[in-house]
């Protein structure tokens, strides 16, 4: 099966690649995933949805064996400056830098590695509220070198497992997730720190704060359905 991290960030690229505009910030990604496409070739197409000066959508649908399999929208607005006067934020995400933290895994396939992980804080496999480091480290369509939003599409399926993952395993699998950006990261790696899990009648919705070296980035919020074994 193909993983979801590679279904969000080809979305993004394809979205990236034939609709990004420099005044323009992808403000947010919606992808929602509701099959499961294996290793056959995968064709994404894009329709514009309004293109205006200030605010252009874009979808995306993403077929395999020519059955669409996931689909994206993405909300692109104009970079301007900001209102004035004061307005509330969350304090200073201060953790320890990925270059001063060991890495885990390594997380590889039969060709090397595919990326990194630094824990800051809440291992995997326990209850604990969860702070990590994570960068990818090969390109996801090969001669294109990762842009700062495909990263952010490929990093963004993780905020499930780390917001989702408690001390009895990960029992939820997303169906979707939805990012959230007021900048583009600056840097190679990106942050991502749980600040919301609930669950009802077996299905749970968590988010995650996301940041770069210098800071905040935006956020990854994800609905996911239990994994309840067949008797």
């Amino acid at each position: 099966m193909l993983h979801g991290r590679v279904i969000a960030g080809l979305l993004a690229f394809q979205i990236e690649q034939e609709h990004g505009d420099r005044e323009m910030l992808p403000a947010r990604l919606t992808v929602d995933m509701y099959r499961a496409p294996d290793f056959s070739p995968v064709e994404i197409k894009t329709t514009v949805v309004r293109s205006g000066h200030r605010i252009k959508v874009i979808d995306a649908e993403f077929f395999s064996k020519g059955t669409s399999m996931a689909r994206a929208t993405c909300l692109f607005l104009r970079r301007t400056a900001n209102s004035p006067g004061n307005v509330w934020s969350p304090p200073t995400w201060k953790v320890p830098r990925p270059q001063d933290l060991p890495d885990l895994g390594p997380f590889a396939d039969g060709t090397g590695p595919v990326w990194r992980i630094r824990n800051i804080t809440g291992e995997m496999g326990t209850s604990a509220q969860r702070r990590v480091w994570m960068s990818d480290v090969r390109e996801l369509v090969e001669g294109f070198p990762l842009t700062p939003f495909t990263r952010v599409g490929l990093m963004s399926d993780f905020a499930s497992p780390c917001s989702n993952i408690g001390d009895a395993s990960l029992g939820y699998i997303n169906t979707d997730v939805t990012v959230y950006l007021h900048r583009l990261p600056r840097s190679e790696w990106i942050g991502m720190e749980t600040v919301n899990h609930r669950a009802t009648d077996g299905v749970a919705v968590g988010e995650c704060f996301l940041y770069d070296e210098e800071g905040s980035i935006g956020s990854a919020s994800v609905a996911a359905l239990a994994q309840v074994m067949k008797r």
